[in-house]
């Protein structure tokens, strides 16, 4: 198939791209080093290449996620960073004999971890980002409280996202020494084997995590091309022309198929307005036609992906494979 027959919007990925990205962070970040993120691709398929890379354990953020994974095969090390209150369905696939490890940072997680059958815990610590995570001085409390119950804590974790983005390198520098900091007086107080933190954003300057959970690092996206870090933009988003005007066109895509929290996407040779249901409104570079194809790159690669049922690797102008998009949903 070419991409010319591809029914849009369609989700296109640069093969060579995302070999590049995945060979880029394995090299940076060998072996146990990396737990990368499934959430920013949601695809069993894209998460057998970063085993081939040396990937053997992985970051989730559901419980789909984690079961799909098992059912692939790749539940070696599974770690679900994200509180639940009926962890279950977690238990079941414990039994099945993946590896599971679950984030808690309450008394009322950590019961549903007992209750749900999962046998591993990390200690989810906040580290400036309001969001989940027990404040640091409580993790002593919280691992002992998990060990009393007969749980393994395996350490800690905890996520910078309010430093990821900075665009500025220098203020990420400054800004994620403090966060790590209360990491690690965190995990003076649990112990375990894991300091588990980071993201694409973070990935190099992280040194005190000994883990890091980078994920949109393989596909990319707008967001993160602002950092000016060593990946290529490997995924877009595939669309045609339906309407054409002196002044603007508008494209087969829009809010329905790309994630719009970290602002407008791209178009390549081309300035977007505005984006509505499924239409993107764009101001092109050159005279386009009805039927005319373009390439869409997203702010935000992770809803991005959700929104789609499966992705197309592509070289050059020939679709050489499609991968389901099968671990979205809950």
């Amino acid at each position: 198939m070419r991409i010319s027959e591809l029914q849009t919007p369609a989700l296109i990925v640069d093969g060579a791209a995302l070999e590049a990205n995945l060979a880029t962070m394995a090299a940076a970040l060998p072996g146990p080093r990396l737990r990368p993120h499934i959430k920013a691709h949601k695809c069993t398929a894209l998460a057998r290449r970063q085993v081939v890379h040396g990937a053997g354990r992985f970051t989730l953020a559901t419980i789909k996620e984690v079961e799909g994974m098992a059912a692939a095969g790749l539940g070696e090390d599974l770690m679900l960073a994200n509180e639940v209150a009926d962890a279950s369905r977690l238990g079941r696939v414990v039994e099945s004999g993946a590896r599971v490890t679950l984030a808690v940072d309450s008394e009322e997680t950590i019961g549903a971890a007992v209750a749900g059958g999962v046998r591993e815990v990390v200690i989810d610590i906040n580290v400036g980002l309001p969001r989940c995570g027990a404040p640091p001085d409580q993790a002593g409390r919280l691992a002992d409280l998990a060990r009393a119950q007969g749980l393994e804590v395996r350490g800690v974790m905890g996520y910078e996202g309010h430093v990821v983005g900075v665009e500025d390198r220098s203020a990420r520098l400054a800004q994620i020494g403090p966060s790590m900091e209360l990491l690690l007086a965190a995990h003076a107080q649990t112990g375990g084997e894991l300091i588990s933190a980071g993201g694409t954003g973070t990935y190099d300057i992280n040194t005190w995590a000994n883990e890091i959970q980078a994920g949109s690092y393989a596909l990319m996206d707008t967001a993160y091309a602002k950092l000016d870090l060593p990946f290529l933009q490997a995924l877009h988003l595939l669309a045609t022309v339906i309407s054409v005007n002196d002044q603007w066109a508008v494209a087969d895509c829009g809010l329905k198929s790309l994630g719009m929290d970290h602002g407008n996407p791209t178009v390549v040779e081309g300035s977007v307005w505005f984006c509505s249901d499924e239409h993107t409104t764009f101001s092109p570079d050159s005279r386009l036609k009805v039927g005319d194809r373009v390439k869409v790159i997203p702010a935000h690669v992770d809803p991005t992906v959700a929104y789609h049922e499966a992705m197309h690797i592509v070289d050059g102008e020939e679709v050489v494979e499609t991968w389901p998009v099968d671990l979205r949903g809950w």
